[in-house]
């Protein structure tokens, strides 16, 4: 399979051969899991910096943030087409479900997480730490015991394109807001700029993307310990693990050749990436058997069926 993203990318895809060149087994143990004629497919495009897809298995179809645009968009798997969910979305960002199925966003205008309730009133879990704003929240994730985690780097104030510029006013923590609701913690407090978040199948581990590095946190009591560099990796955003916990994450910034997605083992060991034409900034996994990737990148959304399952809930 081609190394060369350029390669993967020539033309405008409207023939495709087997394997896909755009996906790139670099351990043979990458092969077990895109075994088959796994094509990379445009879903669409038409965003301004596509992010925080999540999978609604129930309705078949995907929500995901449009950050510039203001808007959250809806593409379904039963139709093929993207159509407007929220707009204005106080330029949402991370979107998760809780365990009752709940959309939950984090919000860049607003400096908030918030969840959205059955009858589409909005709830808002936490927009302050001590009386002063939040940064703006980037990327959340919930627990198996129903806490939501999320990572507040405050890219989202840093100027007028994503939000609203603004003075941060606290450090840039990661969160924890319990089941019942109260006020949030920050439970890590030794990153620069925490992003993606996401934990192992079994929950032992918790991974947070910092810049230019993934880092690994031991779970001890519900608390994050022994935080350690996972896998030194730049333009590392979104993350999730699959079944067997493997790592995938978002990939961009490093042009052709990088920019796509890249799965590591639990050891951290590079296993394969997936090469797209564009810097590439989120993923979840979804569809019927949980096994279909989904990826946001730049303009675009994109898809590509692979051999494993995600873990995320619900």
């Amino acid at each position: 399979m081609s190394s060369s993203g350029a390669t993967a990318w020539d033309g405008d895809r409207s023939a495709v051969r087997i394997p896909d060149p755009a996906v790139e087994v670099i351990d043979e143990r990458f092969r077990s899991l895109v075994v088959g004629p796994d094509i990379v497919e445009r879903l669409w495009t038409g965003g301004r910096w596509l992010e925080g897809p999540v999978w609604f298995g129930d309705s078949r179809y995907l929500l995901f943030s449009d950050i510039p645009n203001n808007r959250m968009l809806c593409w379904s798997e039963v139709t093929g087409e993207v159509t407007p969910f929220r707009e204005p979305s106080n330029h949402s960002n991370g979107n998760t479900r809780d365990l009752q199925g709940r959309l939950v966003t984090c919000e860049h205008l607003t400096r908030r997480v918030t969840r959205t309730e059955y009858d589409g009133s909005i709830t808002v879990l936490m927009d302050n730490y001590q009386g002063k704003p939040l940064n703006a929240p980037n990327d959340v994730t919930v627990h198996s015991d129903g806490s939501v985690w999320f990572t507040d780097p405050g890219w989202g104030i840093e100027n007028n394109y994503e939000g609203v510029k603004a003075v941060k006013e606290i450090p840039r923590y990661v969160y924890r807001i319990d089941a019942d609701g109260g006020e949030g913690v920050p439970l890590i407090a030794d990153m620069d700029r925490p992003n993606g978040i996401c934990f192992s199948p079994d929950e032992s581990l918790l991974y947070v993307v910092d810049v230019d590095q993934i880092r690994v946190y031991d779970m001890e009591g519900g608390s994050p310990v022994n935080g350690r560099v996972f896998v030194a990796m730049k333009g590392s955003d979104g993350i999730r693990t699959d079944r067997d916990g493997n790592v995938w994450s978002a990939a961009g910034w490093g042009g052709a050749g990088f920019d796509g997605v890249h799965c590591y083992s639990p050891a951290g060991e590079l296993l394969g990436q997936i090469h797209l034409p564009e810097s590439c900034a989120n993923i979840t996994f979804g569809g019927a058997r949980k096994n279909r990737l989904f990826i946001t990148a730049t303009r675009s959304l994109y898809s590509v069926y692979v051999d494993t399952q995600g873990t995320q809930y619900p």
